[in-house]
């Protein structure tokens, strides 16, 4: 009988927050979460963005939609207009979802620049273990289930979101022009 082995190693850690998965998994809501990513809408003004893109769903359907992001937490109402004796709400994505593939001729490219930034982030994440280990450890155990779990990748996955709501702290809101602190919930609201 054969055998054969190879060294495999790591190259990449992909991050699947299932609450994100679960809202964007349908492709109507990547498309809202897309445009309220660029400027704040009503249900109203994306049913007519969607029309045209060839989405043809009711109003109340667009509204479902829009409120399984809300409730996922990655859309927020961004303000309330009233007029005609009701109430319009206009929300707008407090979170970007990227789905792209580095073309395969590139890929040494980026190997590359992570090699050369992988002694930055090193340090960057033994700083934060070493001044929150108590406070990562204590969230990891709180989101094991069971003590077998506990094995499993739960520091790695809180460090790696960690280190993604920094970039978004200090590069994409910066470049976006959006200096606003991050926005409470909308608790209560449809």
């Amino acid at each position: 009988m054969a055998e054969f082995t190879s060294d495999v190693t790591v190259e990449d850690v992909v991050v699947r927050d299932t609450n994100v998965s679960d809202a964007v998994d349908e492709p109507v809501r990547a498309m809202i979460l897309d445009m309220l990513a660029d400027a704040e809408r009503s249900v109203a003004d994306l049913e007519a963005a969607l029309e045209q893109r060839g989405y043809d769903r009711t109003r109340n359907t667009i509204r479902h939609h829009v409120n399984e992001l809300r409730d996922a937490g990655l859309v927020e109402v961004a303000r309330l207009e009233e007029r005609g004796g009701g109430t319009t709400k206009y929300y707008r994505a407090n979170t970007i979802v990227l789905s792209y593939a580095v073309p395969d001729d590139r890929r040494e490219d980026v190997a590359a620049m992570a090699a050369e930034i992988a002694p930055d982030i090193s340090e960057i994440v033994a700083n934060l273990e070493d001044e929150h280990r108590d406070t990562i450890e204590s969230i990891a155990d709180e989101m094991a289930p069971c003590e077998h779990c506990r094995s499993q990748k739960y520091e790695t996955y809180l460090l790696l979101t960690i280190l993604r709501r920094g970039f978004v702290e200090g590069i994409v809101r910066e470049r976006n022009g959006d200096g606003n602190e991050a926005s409470g919930g909308s608790e209560g609201l449809d």
